[in-house]
């Protein structure tokens, strides 16, 4: 499992701005960047309407179920998953093989206007991931390994 570079302050933001843009564009209601394994990064947009861990955590596994799907029928991948709903809908779109982008957004939305904003949106990401890979390429953060019970070498102060 692909494994998430160390993200600072800066990263964060540029995420949040990220996703803020994403949602003006395409009018959508709530975007979120997510680890593979389905942990939160980062969210924008009506956040409060949504349990966004659970989404998260299922969306993440509803992709890899898509991904095992894709080699079923000869496939390598599937780089994006659509679930349309009566009132929202969800579109998840791979960030390269470290992260995914999941827009919400209401189901009178077309998901080609989403898919349009949310490809370059994803391309974008992708170039802040490999920007904080490149400031310190040894330090990984997989989330799904975190010792939460000690917490102690994962939060530091923030440098002058």
């Amino acid at each position: 499992m692909a494994s998430l570079p160390q993200l600072v302050e800066e990263d964060v933001l540029r995420l949040d701005e990220e996703l803020r843009g994403l949602l003006a564009q395409s009018r959508a209601t709530t975007a979120l960047v997510i680890d593979i394994a389905g942990f939160l990064i980062s969210s924008s947009g009506d956040t409060r309407q949504f349990d966004l861990t659970t989404i998260a955590a299922l969306a993440a596994g509803a992709f890899m179920a898509n991904q095992t799907i894709a080699g079923l029928v000869q496939e390598t991948q599937f780089n994006s998953l659509y679930q349309q709903g009566e009132r929202f809908s969800l579109f998840v779109q791979a960030i390269e093989d470290q992260a995914l982008l999941v827009v919400i957004f209401h189901a009178d939305l077309s998901v080609g206007l989403v898919k349009y904003y949310a490809q370059p949106a994803a391309q974008r990401i992708f170039g802040y991931l490999q920007l904080a890979r490149a400031r310190n390429p040894d330090a990984r953060l997989c989330l799904s390994e975190l010792n939460l019970a000690d917490p102690r070498g994962l939060f530091r102060r923030k440098s002058d």
